[in-house]
């Protein structure tokens, strides 16, 4: 089963010259700009395009898609090739712990997130009342993202997901994501030239795929579009709308790092082990500073993501499956907790 995250495996343009590991990056699908494909398709690429169209159409009609959105959807639409090539060609490269995290929590990206969080204090502070989750976990995320806006992508998100679809590798799911734009573009959110994305149809300063935006975009600025491109207020209250419903428990911090005792038993450490944290404190688990994680009562896991002798993280259990759900990495969310700690302090 695909999800948001698992389609996405190439550098974001904010981190040029880098190799990531799979499944372990933000901005992902950032990789490329819509630069000219080095194939044309051929008459009889066009032709098996259309008739796709034609069957896309009237499935979307059937489901009660007007046809003047459909008319406007896919005016000018054509097989994007340079979609196919990159789709093609994710790189699947490995990249350390420590190389993964001195690159995403960067003094550079921290500073511009405190001004971000001081610019947007109010409306984070009035997101996190609704949804439970703190301004500097959105910040470090929308930074991790789209570098808080600058790289959201330039591909029409229509022509690339139709595109997918057509092709054929991953037809059914990219199919359905086709749908879902079609349903947005319905609902009025956004004209579909102000639709654009990456390459794999990610959209906007958060980056959802169009199934995401359905089940999560709010219209947090009240002015009936649910605007993940331009409205701060949308984007910061979809984004902790994302985070809430798959779990994060706003009592609970996302986690903090540790120094572990002398023989701590490495097979403990990991996302299946679970223990209180007040269990991890009796068994000589502290914070760096010295003091003892709260809130005791949570259920947390100790994470080595650099091996036994790095680097060790306590993580509660609830918000740290909630920062992996919007990308199925441990380095992912780490770095937002750490980037969101930098940037609040």
């Amino acid at each position: 089963m695909f999800d948001r995250r698992s389609l996405l495996a190439a550098v974001p343009t904010w981190l040029t010259g880098l190799a990531l590991a799979p499944l372990a990056f933000p901005g992902a699908a950032l990789a490329q700009p819509p630069q000219k494909a080095s194939r044309v398709p051929t008459p009889e690429d066009a032709g098996s395009f259309a008739r796709y169209i034609g069957g896309v159409k009237e499935e979307a009609r059937r489901k009660g898609i007007s046809p003047a959105v459909l008319d406007l959807a896919f005016a000018g639409v054509r097989i994007n090739w340079r979609v196919i090539e990159l789709d093609r060609s994710q790189p699947e490269v490995k990249f350390t712990w420590e190389q993964y995290r001195s690159r995403i929590v960067s003094e550079s990206r921290i500073q511009r997130g405190r001004e971000q969080l001081a610019r947007h204090r109010d409306v984070l502070r009035r997101v996190q009342d609704r949804y439970g989750v703190p301004p500097e976990i959105i910040v470090g995320l929308w930074g991790l993202e789209s570098d808080y806006g600058k790289q959201m992508g330039g591909f029409n998100v229509i022509e690339a997901v139709a595109t997918l679809a057509w092709e054929g590798r991953r037809g059914a799911y990219f199919r359905g994501q086709l749908m879902d734009c079609l349903k947005i573009l319905q609902a009025g959110d956004i004209p579909p030239d102000k639709m654009v994305g990456s390459w794999a149809g990610a959209m906007g300063q958060t980056q959802f795929m169009p199934d995401c935006f359905l089940r999560f975009a709010v219209d947090f600025d009240g002015d009936g579009r649910r605007d993940l491109w331009t409205s701060f207020p949308d984007v910061f209250a979809s984004t902790a709308n994302n985070l809430a419903a798959e779990g994060w428990n706003r009592a609970q911090p996302w986690g903090v790092r540790v120094r572990l005792p002398d023989g701590f038993d490495p097979s403990l450490a990991g996302r299946a082990t679970r223990k209180p944290a007040a269990e991890w404190t009796r068994l000589g688990v502290f914070p760096n500073d010295g003091r003892a994680p709260q809130p005791a009562e949570g259920l947390a896991s100790v994470i080595l993501p650099g091996g036994a002798q790095g680097e060790a993280f306590l993580v509660y259990a609830a918000n740290f499956r909630s920062l992996r759900a919007y990308n199925p990495s441990d380095y992912y969310a780490l770095c937002i907790g750490l980037l969101g700690d930098r940037i609040g302090a």
